[in-house]
């Protein structure tokens, strides 16, 4: 064997072995990340489904020691999240489609990218302190419509950075075919790029929701809680995050019992969003 190849194998080895070492690493890292998310997901399950009963989603949030449910729980996180994706989805899109599509490059994209990046690594309590100071302290009252604004406030940075991403992945031959065939602006974006890109936008409205789903602190400075059923978004409403946290911190078997029943709600409602967004943009074959 020549020099240079016992160079080559020498070099050969030494790549294969650092290639070994890496993946090693690798999959030790996964490993670790996946066995506390399965122990996270088994005490969920385990804890959580004794409290899953009919009960749960018929009944008000009950007193201690006594039989109940979390049914206003249920309602008021619906109906503030639901509000929220529909005040916020529009909003993100509209300002992706203006940054991807009419002033990618204009001081004013600067700047609201800049503020969209803020919002983003925002903490959800500066948020919640936010439309705390702006409309509860201004109307002297806890209401969903606070909260629904606070969380409207976490929707539209995620949708805006999908909106834009996806839509700058659009390639710009078909933008410029359009063009050609005498096509106008608006209805190059309708017609073709916000629709080559629907499936990412449909995702980022998706996890925009599931992140909103478990939000806590923003909604203890807005909506608050209430202990009874309420559709008047200018009352004080009860949320299954905030039950959680008051019921989990609590000395009552009956309240953690629901506080973990709520933690179960969630997770598996979050974990459906995550796997539809996931089939909603697998590559069709």
């Amino acid at each position: 064997m020549s020099e240079i190849d016992t160079i080559r194998l020498v070099k050969y080895l030494q790549r294969k072995r650092v290639n070994l070492i890496a993946l090693t690493l690798s999959l030790g890292a996964m490993a670790f990340g996946l066995v506390w998310l399965f122990w996270i997901l088994i005490e969920t399950f385990r804890l959580g489904w004794s409290g899953i009963v009919w009960a749960t989603f018929t009944q008000m949030t009950p007193p201690p020691n006594e039989t109940g449910g979390i049914a206003n729980a249920i309602y008021g996180s619906f109906l503030m999240v639901m509000l929220a994706t529909l005040v916020g989805t529009p909003i993100g899109i509209l300002a992706g489609i203006y940054l991807a599509e009419y002033d990618p490059k204009g001081w004013l994209a600067e700047v609201t990218r800049f503020v969209n990046d803020i919002l983003l690594s925002a903490p959800s309590i500066v948020i919640g302190l936010f439309v705390y100071t702006v409309v509860v302290t201004r109307f002297k009252s806890f209401s969903g419509w606070a909260g629904v604004m606070a969380l409207a406030l976490i929707v539209i940075p995620v949708v805006i950075r999908t909106t834009e991403n996806m839509l700058m992945l659009v390639p710009a031959g078909l933008r410029e075919a359009a063009y050609a065939l005498g096509t106008p602006k608006w209805m190059v974006i309708t017609r073709i790029t916000l629709k080559a890109a629907r499936a990412g936008v449909v995702t980022g409205v998706l996890l925009a929701v599931a992140r909103i789903s478990g939000e806590t602190a923003p909604l203890l400075f807005t909506a608050l809680s209430n202990q009874f059923w309420t559709s008047n978004l200018g009352d004080p409403m009860a949320s299954l995050p905030v039950t959680i946290f008051k019921f989990a911190m609590s000395p009552y078997q009956n309240w953690q019992e629901l506080a973990w029943a709520g933690v179960l709600l969630i997770t598996l409602t979050v974990l459906g969003l995550n796997i539809l967004a996931r089939v909603i943009t697998r590559p069709e074959k």
